[in-house]
């Protein structure tokens, strides 16, 4: 695999940011590690990091690129800051930013696939609301969407009262104050009763992280609105540990042809 880190101006945040991508190559001679051979426009898996990361975690935490090296896939990872990838009210538009202007710029840049059945979106906590948020709102977009450990019910946890220490002000900043989530476009299990054919879904979360609850709500929403759902709920913490072994079912899972 080919390793770029490729700094960009954004139009849409209106400054430079940055996105880690891992491109497909033969690796011939390379011990170790295989290529797939693969031509053309690479099949494309967009994976977005968690609250407290950025572009460059998941490399650094997982083995990621060793995983992908013989599937001939794309992998290209953002970084948006703590914006739960919504255009933030007292802030920048990292919506705008990673469903709209993201996909054009990785095209420009790199040989990427455009076909809606060969892109993906997979992201861990923050990032898995961010991937599931991609997948429902434009569900024509996607083959296929992943979470792992994702804060999936963010309505009801404002609504319980739930707060960052580190950063007081974070929820009213993205969604205003008092923050507006509930019932819009920021609320996955809003968005399950008014998504059309949604691409299949795929949802992991260990038994020990607080997140569970959350997850086991958006699975039973899933059953309730007839969402094609895979669900994963096995030991493990809301840790790296449980998302490297987790981010290899989910490449397992990803319809590749």
């Amino acid at each position: 695999m080919a390793l770029v880190r490729c700094d960009f101006f954004s139009a849409a945040l209106g400054f430079g940011t940055s996105m880690t991508v891992l491109l497909p190559e033969s690796a011939a001679g390379h011990i170790g590690i295989g290529g797939s051979g693969r031509t053309g426009e690479f099949p494309t898996l967009y994976l977005l990091h968690g609250l407290s990361d950025d572009d460059t975690a998941w490399t650094r935490s997982t083995s990621i690129e060793r995983y992908v090296a013989e599937l001939g896939l794309a992998v290209v990872m953002p970084q948006v800051h703590r914006s739960f990838y919504a255009d933030e009210v007292w802030g920048r538009p990292y919506w705008t930013f990673v469903a709209e202007e993201l996909p054009r710029a990785a095209r420009g840049f790199f040989r990427l696939s455009a076909d809606p059945a060969k892109t993906f979106v997979a992201g861990l906590s923050m990032g898995g609301y961010g991937a599931l948020k991609l997948a429902l709102r434009h569900p024509d977009r996607f083959g296929a969407a992943a979470s792992l450990s994702g804060a999936l019910d963010l309505a009801g946890r404002l609504a319980a009262g739930a707060h960052r220490p580190e950063d007081p002000r974070m929820y009213e900043r993205i969604f205003g104050d008092p923050p507006a989530v509930a019932g819009t476009g920021d609320d996955l299990l809003h968005l399950l009763g008014e998504v059309r054919n949604p691409p299949p879904l795929y949802i992991a979360c260990g038994t020990q992280d607080a997140l569970l609850p959350s997850n086991e709500l958006f699975r039973d929403a899933c059953a309730g609105h007839g969402v094609p759902l895979t669900a994963d709920f096995s030991p493990g913490d809301h840790d790296w540990q449980f998302w490297d072994t987790k981010i290899r079912d989910v490449l397992a899972w990803l319809p590749l042809s």
